[in-house]
Parts: C-alpha cells; structure tokens; sequence
C-alpha cells in the first residue's frame, strides 16, 4: 500500500504533463490545417525550406508556386510553412483599426 502511495504523485505529474504536451501538439495541428485550408491563389507564402512565392494554383493536396515570372513549381501542401504578410497590409489594417478606435469614441480628429 505505501509503495502506491509513494508512486501516485509521479503518476500525476507524468499524466499532467502528457495532458498538456497533447494539447499544445494539437493546437499546432490546428493551425497547420487552417492555414492549409486557406491558401488560395495569389497569397504569398514560405514553404518549409525557405522557398517563397505565390499561389498560382491549389488542389486538394497541392500548390503550384511561382516562384519567379513564369517559373511554377508543384509542392505538396504540407510543405507550405506559413503566409507572407505585406507590411503595407499591416500598417493600413493597423492604421484603420486605430482610426476607428478614435472615430468611435466621440474624438473628433483635425483635418488638415
């Protein structure tokens, strides 16, 4: 009976910790299936060896890249890393989020 008693607390730390590596594993998996079901033709994107280029087509498991003009390659889906946000997006979608922020609060602003 003591030999259990001693072994409950490791027992619930490795159960622990397996819970939540679990959880954070199939976050990521979560992600990758959302990014892979939203590319569609024309986004910019890297692909897991560093590769950039834009969609130039999409199939079920499948991109072709153009990775330079008139240079289209096929890649699998799995090998598409991540998308390659503009700069110029971000500072316009961050710029019209704050001018709605201050429009809304009653602020009028000075036109110049």
């Amino acid at each position: 009976m003591e030999s259990i008693i001693v072994f409950l607390p490791l027992i619930l730390v490795m159960g622990a910790f397996l819970f939540f590596a679990n959880r954070r594993q199939r976050k990521a998996l979560d992600a990758t299936i959302e990014l892979h079901e939203s590319l569609a033709i024309g986004d910019r994107v890297h692909t897991t060896s560093g590769l950039q280029g834009t969609i130039a087509a999409v199939t079920d498991d499948t991109v072709d890249l153009e990775i330079a003009p008139g240079v289209v390659t096929r890649w699998m889906k799995l090998a598409i890393r991540d998308k390659i946000v503009d700069e110029a997006e971000d500072a316009d979608d961050t710029a019209g989020e704050a001018s709605r922020d201050v429009e809304s609060s009653g602020v009028e602003l000075a036109k110049e």
